[in-house]
C-alpha cells in the first residue's frame, strides 16, 4: 500500500518527501524544484531524455528543474524513498558559489555510500524536535553543501577564517546562554556575517561545526556543575538540555560515564 508524507520544513526553499510507493506511477512530468531522491529499499524505474534508468537501495538521484522524467516500481514490494526538494534560489542564496548561475551537477545518479548516509541522516534531523535551535539551524548547509563540494559542477569559494578574538567573544556569548536556544543568526550578527558566510569561517576556523562547539561547552560546563554537586537535573536545564534522557545520553557519549557516575 503506498505511503507518501509532504512535510515543509523550517528552511525556507526546502521541502521534505517520504514516501512508499508500490503501486502509485508518476506520469511524466516536471518539476520547478531540485528532486534529490535517495532510496532506502527497493527499486525504481525512471524514463529521463529517452533513456531507462534503474536506482536503488544506498544510490541518490539528482533531477533537475524543468526535466521531463516518470517513475515508477517495478517489482510487486515497491520502493521506499526519501527526497529533498529544493528551491533552485536556495543554492543562490545559501552557498558561495563561483558561478551560481550556472550550478548543474555532473552526475543523474549517484552511488557514493557515505553521502547518501549523511544526507539521510539530515532527512531525519530537520524535523527532529529534540535537536538544538544551532544544530537545526546549521544541518541543511552542512548537508547540502558536501553535495555540492563533490558533484556540482561549479564549487563554493574559499572560506576565511574568523580571527581568535571573534572566537573568543563567540565563545563568551555561548557560555552566557548556555540554557537558552542560541540560533545561528545571533552568531552571524555577532560576526557581521550571513549564516552560511559565518559557518563555512567559523569551520575553517575550528575543524567542527557551531552546534558541535556548542554541545561541547554545555558538556564541559554540565561537568563541572555535576563536579559541584549540583543535582543532574538542574544541570541539563541550566546548561540548555530540556530533556533528562538527551542530556544523559549526550554526556555519556562525550565522556564515557553517565552523570551519576561522576564523583
Amino acid at each position: 500500500m503506498d505511503k507518501i508524507y509532504y512535510q515543509s520544513s523550517a528552511e525556507t526553499g526546502i521541502d521534505l518527501i517520504h514516501g512508499y510507493y508500490q503501486q502509485f506511477a508518476f506520469e511524466r512530468h516536471y518539476h520547478l524544484d531540485y528532486h534529490i531522491g535517495l532510496i532506502t529499499a527497493g527499486e525504481q524505474r525512471f524514463l529521463y531524455r529517452g533513456e531507462h534508468h534503474r536506482i536503488g537501495p544506498e544510490e541518490l538521484v539528482i533531477m533537475p528543474p524543468d526535466e521531463l522524467h516518470d517513475g515508477y516500481a517495478p517489482h510487486l514490494q515497491g520502493y521506499q524513498v526519501r527526497v529533498f526538494s529544493i528551491d533552485p534560489q536556495w543554492f543562490d542564496s545559501h552557498l558561495n558559489l563561483v558561478n551560481p548561475t550556472t550550478l548543474s551537477f555532473k552526475q543523474l545518479i549517484i552511488r557514493d555510500r557515505t553521502l547518501f548516509y549523511q544526507l539521510i541522516q539530515a532527512h531525519l534531523l530537520m524535523h527532529d524536535d529534540t535537536l538544538s535551535q544551532l544544530a537545526k539551524d546549521c544541518i541543511p548547509y552542512e548537508a547540502l553543501s558536501v553535495l555540492v563540494e563533490h558533484y556540482a559542477t561549479t564549487k563554493e569559494r574559499p572560506a576565511v577564517q574568523l580571527g581568535q578574538q571573534t572566537l573568543t567573544t563567540l565563545r563568551e556569548f555561548m557560555l552566557a546562554h548556555l540554557d537558552q536556544p542560541i540560533h545561528l543568526h545571533q552568531l552571524s550578527d555577532i560576526c557581521q556575517l550571513s549564516p552560511i558566510q559565518f559557518q563555512r569561517r567559523f569551520k575553517a576556523a575550528m575543524g567542527i561545526t557551531p552546534h558541535a562547539w556548542l554541545l561541547r561547552l554545555r558538556l564541559e560546563q554540565a561537568m563541572n556543575l555535576i563536579k559541584a554537586k549540583i543535582p543532574g537535573t538542574d544541570v541539563a536545564q541550566q546548561v540548555g538540555f530540556y530533556d533528562q534522557a538527551h542530556f544523559s545520553k549526550a554526556f555519556k557519549r562525550a565522556y564515557g560515564v553517565s552523570p551519576s557516575q561522576v564523583s
